[in-house]
């Protein structure tokens, strides 16, 4: 069979990457068209555009780049057309996918009868621009979703069944070469990861008041996960003042797996702290315009995904106002010293990754159901 797969981020290369390695065992002689980056290239995908090409954040760059924009997308309709493909599949990155989803519907080649237009890691539409649910049940064939509770909100809320496969950031922690014994910080003290976000915005937001309470705990290592495109030098300026501060780049793992607590933005960030076992608090702090107009769209009872996995307070979070270093001191003192809490947390983990696993792994499951749906459809 003939796969058209597109993944516009680091993270969508990444389970793309795992997709394809999984559909090549169910189908070998399959063929593979793909939008994404070196690790699904590297998987055995064709590839037709790098996701560097395609990634645009905030409103200016967008409105900037919005001619080069236009352009991917017809580019895009024109490859599918020519390819044509048994099945669509599309991989988050919905601002792109979702037109491409729209436009697909109206082509004779994904008719009911002839290829099939999948979606593999919904949008998050529960949390906000639920109006898009419509739409997208009548343009997606199959939508695959990883987080539980998704399951239930497409069918009680929008009658529409939706496949759950498990998480596949679960895999991705498991499967890991750990470089840990060739690369150790602060030997002899105790480390607490900081993991200030990825944008230099809010990084400026969050980062001093971390920063801030790593004076109150001398005998603690306090390490900064650098973020891909962030020059070393923005950093510098930083943490020059402070002693027990430093930074990596590109070992975000090897830092969670040395760590005993860590403070961490809200995002993908805070599943994956929790998936390494590491106590954290989770911060967020924006412009007050972003605040008040977030709050406003947003709907979700929790920042963090942990805790709207797990559906009640897991993990701290300090938000806006809250996040201050007084604040973020009594907690971090809380996740080193309390073992209580300490205990409570690893139950609770415990809980979320078997959650997170169900079936096996999230890549293996979507691959099947990818497979089983076009065959049951031929």
């Amino acid at each position: 069979m003939k796969y058209y797969i597109i993944a516009g981020e680091a993270s969508g290369d990444l389970h793309g990457s795992n997709l394809i390695k999984e559909l090549k065992k169910l189908d070998p002689v399959s063929e593979i068209r793909c939008w994404g980056g070196d690790k699904m290239q590297a998987a055995g995908g064709q590839l037709v555009k790098h996701y560097r090409e395609l990634a645009y954040m905030g409103f200016a760059e967008v409105v900037k780049n919005l001619r080069t924009i236009f352009r991917n997308l017809s580019f895009c309709k024109e490859d599918i057309l020519a390819y044509k493909p048994d099945a669509l599949i599309l991989i988050d990155y919905p601002g792109f996918n979702l037109r491409i989803a729209k436009w697909a519907r109206q082509q004779e080649l994904f008719t009911k009868k002839k290829g099939k237009i999948i979606y593999y890691i919904s949008p998050q539409v529960w949390a906000w621009k639920e109006n898009r649910v419509k739409m997208m049940k009548d343009c997606i064939d199959k939508m695959i979703v990883i987080l539980p509770f998704e399951k239930d909100y497409f069918r009680k809320k929008w009658n529409w069944e939706v496949e759950y496969v498990g998480h596949p950031l679960v895999e991705v922690v498991e499967s890991r070469q750990s470089t840990v014994d060739s690369w150790q910080v602060a030997v002899g003290k105790p480390v607490v990861a900081l993991l200030p976000g990825s944008r230099k915005q809010e990084i400026l937001k969050k980062l001093p008041i971390m920063l801030e309470v790593s004076r109150s705990f001398p005998d603690h290592q306090f390490v900064v996960a650098r973020a891909p495109g962030v020059e070393e030098n923005f950093y510098d300026v930083l943490l020059r003042d402070h002693a027990n501060v430093s930074s990596v780049a590109d070992r975000t793992y090897d830092l969670l797996e040395q760590a005993k607590a860590a403070l961490v933005t809200s995002g993908t960030a805070t599943l994956e702290t929790a998936l390494f076992g590491v106590p954290e608090v989770v911060c967020y702090k924006g412009s007050w315009l972003s605040y008040q107009v977030g709050k406003r769209l947003v709907k979700v009872k929790y920042i963090s995904l942990v805790n709207l996995i797990m559906d009640k307070p897991v993990v701290k979070e300090l938000i806006q106002d809250e996040l201050t270093p007084d604040n973020l001191n009594r907690e971090l003192k809380n996740l080193l010293y309390n073992p209580e809490r300490i205990h409570q947390l690893k139950n609770d983990y415990t809980v979320l990754k078997k959650m997170l696993s169900e079936g096996g792994h999230a890549s293996a499951n979507a691959a099947k159901a990818i497979v089983d749906f076009i065959r049951k459809g031929v």
